[in-house]
């Protein structure tokens, strides 16, 4: 393998950057320092510290398991895990448990070295995924974390090249939501008129807010004067320590999720009633009324903050109730019956990304253009009117 070293400064000290090529071909380019600044005869003495780490790194690489040789994958997968834990949010981490925990289960009998994982390794077990009868995107998510956690490990010099990048990556799915019809969102408005979970319904219907940012809002979210509304905090539900908790967050999920809505007179009307019954709500339970979530919206007749579960429980019940009448969606396809609503109502695309937060305009119409038929519709009668088929 041909290597070369060249002696540069940065910050007013000598660094040796090295120039090779890994295994596969590509260039890379390694900076070491020498700790030596640049004075007197300092240069000189650079250029000796040079060959020296020239000379180390030659030898580790004709010997890449010389410091990592009783490292495993699944040790080293664990280790990048508890790395990272502090860096990324904690429902993301225990979602990173998860998968990390089951990689190693399959990976730990095989005793595999993390210098000695090679690429066919990781397609196998994409394929053990698969014969488990697990979708595209989950193995994706597989994937994705293996590759992350062997980026670092390529950034720390602990292998040489990333055997993740040399696989078949699992393709993503696409997936087609459900959604109601304009008739249909205001049947079921009708049949839960007196559920407890109303509320919740109606904001994220009209709004199309994911569950945790209904979840999350507080009173503080809406101005009453200036007629807003402002999706600034999130309530999720994650495990920890074998309990489930909810984690309470004073920001969304991506920096356009933060967004400001109008408020409309409607809801207003919806939120003044809900207000006076958490008002007498408050007065029947007195001290057993829970003080915690005094500051959110969603909340039941004991102050307690719905739970995502219960929510996505609780709506899965008001379907099997009303079966006869509705059909069978989730949840989260309110969201998606908002935007399937505002596109029938002609209002672009990119206007419905930011009602909805998408944090890309591509993450909006790889979801929903499906359902633009009146773009279709224009495009179809534009080509019958220049275009003859028949005499």
């Amino acid at each position: 393998m041909n290597i070369t070293a060249s002696l540069q400064t940065k910050n007013n000290i000598y660094q040796v950057v090295l120039n090779y090529k890994d295994i596969n071909g590509k260039r890379k380019q390694k900076w070491v320092s020498t700790g030596l600044t640049e004075k007197g005869n300092n240069k000189r003495l650079a250029n000796q510290k040079m060959q020296e780490i020239l000379t180390n790194f030659k030898e580790d690489l004709n010997c890449p398991n010389s410091k990592t040789d009783d490292k495993l994958f699944t040790t080293y997968l664990k280790e990048w895990l508890l790395s990272i834990k502090n860096t990324i949010e904690e429902n993301t981490y225990d979602s990173y448990k998860v998968i990390v925990n089951k990689i190693c289960d399959y990976f730990e009998d095989k005793k595999i070295l993390l210098n000695d994982l090679k690429p066919v390794e990781i397609q196998k077990f994409y394929t053990f995924l698969y014969s488990k009868e697990l979708t595209g995107n989950t193995v994706l998510h597989y994937h994705n974390v293996i590759r992350k956690a062997l980026q670092t490990a390529l950034k720390l010099d602990l292998i040489l090249s990333n055997p993740a990048d040399r696989v078949e990556r699992p393709k993503k799915e696409q997936f087609i939501g459900s959604f109601y019809s304009q008739t249909e969102l205001n049947t079921l408005f009708t049949l839960i008129k007196d559920d407890p979970l109303k509320l919740v319904i109606y904001l994220a219907s009209f709004y199309g807010l994911r569950r945790s940012e209904v979840l999350g809002l507080k009173w503080e979210a809406f101005n009453f004067e200036d007629k807003t509304i402002t999706i600034k905090h999130k309530a999720i539900e994650t495990r920890k320590d074998n309990k489930r908790v909810i984690l309470l967050k004073d920001k969304t999920k991506n920096q356009s999720s933060y967004r400001t809505l109008p408020l409309v007179d409607d809801i207003i009307v919806l939120l003044k009633e809900h207000q006076k019954q958490i008002d007498e709500n408050k007065k029947l339970c007195g001290n057993s009324y829970n003080k915690k979530y005094l500051d959110y919206i969603c909340v039941d007749s004991l102050g307690k903050l719905f739970r995502s579960e219960y929510v996505t429980d609780h709506f899965t019940l008001i379907m099997n109730k009303n079966k006869d009448t509705l059909r069978k969606i989730r949840f989260h396809d309110l969201r998606h019956s908002c935007a399937s609503l505002l596109l029938a109502k002609g209002i672009p695309m990119k206007e419905i990304q930011d009602w909805l937060g998408h944090s890309t305009y591509s993450t909006t119409a790889n979801i929903y253009a499906h359902l633009e038929k009146d773009t279709k519709n224009k495009s179809a009668n534009v080509l019958s009117n220049v275009l003859t088929f028949t005499d």
